[in-house]
């Protein structure tokens, strides 16, 4: 894979981006499907399972908030306890913030953030709908979150990272707001090889999850950069099933493969004392 892959050069500058994401989010809020054909809106119960949630999972949550925005289930990998506050990273319709309000109980604390102004809307009518009293939606950026410092136990996010033209300040800003010891659980794509320069210069590949993909090695730097430990990038090997129905042009799996990316934010940070003097050493 050449470096430009591993980079995920989409060919769109951030504003061209950030507006096509918005736009397309906007109309999955006003009941178009995320990608493919937009005469079937919605998500089935067998497609949720390929994502890996439980019938019990989809029967916890009332409404329209599993819109299939996903390509994971970021709740399944987080470990979440009682008490614990937790934050979705482009919440869109609420679905993984209403299954980790569950966990987190009502002791816990659920923050989800979107940059869709109909999404955040959405969301909060169906926060309603399940009475979900813990969970609260916010309007914002993830390379600009609308959170304290230290202030969040886990981050979730499905399928959401892939999408920001700036990778990096999303990990830098998702570190700032984790306590010390706060952990990431992300279901994501990850790029596997070269993208054609038409896929990455169409907005639709943008928003569809698949030209913005970085590669293993990508993410693996951006978040030893920001500051995370212990990362776990571990590529779901049969998502290519539910991948390759993202586009009805092309087989997106050629290109790119979900994955669970997992890592912690030391529970102590090293002193500016030690770190130079590790910086100089030898």
């Amino acid at each position: 894979m050449t470096d430009a892959a591993s980079d995920a050069d989409d060919g769109l500058d951030a504003s061209e981006r950030r507006t096509a994401v918005r736009d397309r989010y906007a109309d999955v809020a006003a009941g178009s499907s995320c990608c493919g054909d937009d005469s079937t809106p919605g998500v089935s119960a067998d497609e949720s399972r390929k994502l890996g949630y439980s019938d019990e999972d989809l029967d916890a949550v009332d409404g329209d908030a599993n819109m299939g925005l996903g390509c994971g289930n970021p709740t399944a990998i987080a470990g979440l306890d009682e008490g614990e506050t937790v934050l979705d990273l482009g919440s869109g319709g609420g679905f993984d913030c209403f299954l980790a309000a569950r966990e987190v109980g009502p002791t816990g604390r659920v923050v989800g953030v979107d940059m869709t102004p109909e999404m955040v809307e959405t969301a909060r009518e169906n926060a309603e709908t399940n009475d979900a009293r813990n969970v609260e939606f916010r309007l914002g950026e993830i390379e600009h979150l609308p959170v304290a410092d230290a202030s969040v136990d886990v981050i979730l996010s499905n399928c959401v990272v892939n999408l920001s033209p700036d990778k990096p300040q999303v990990f830098r800003e998702a570190h700032r707001v984790l306590r010390p010891g706060g952990r990431l659980a992300i279901s994501d794509v990850v790029l596997t090889d070269d993208l054609p320069e038409e896929v990455r210069a169409d907005p639709a590949s943008v928003t569809d999850c698949v030209a913005g993909a970085a590669s293993i090695p990508a993410l693996d730097g951006m978040l030893a950069d920001a500051g995370f430990a212990d990362v776990s990038i571990e590529p779901k090997d049969d998502s290519d099933e539910f991948v390759r129905e993202w586009d009805p042009e092309r087989d997106p799996s050629d290109y790119v493969i979900a994955a669970t990316i997992e890592a912690e934010k030391p529970p102590t940070e090293p002193t500016r004392e030690s770190a130079t003097n590790d910086g100089h050493a030898g």
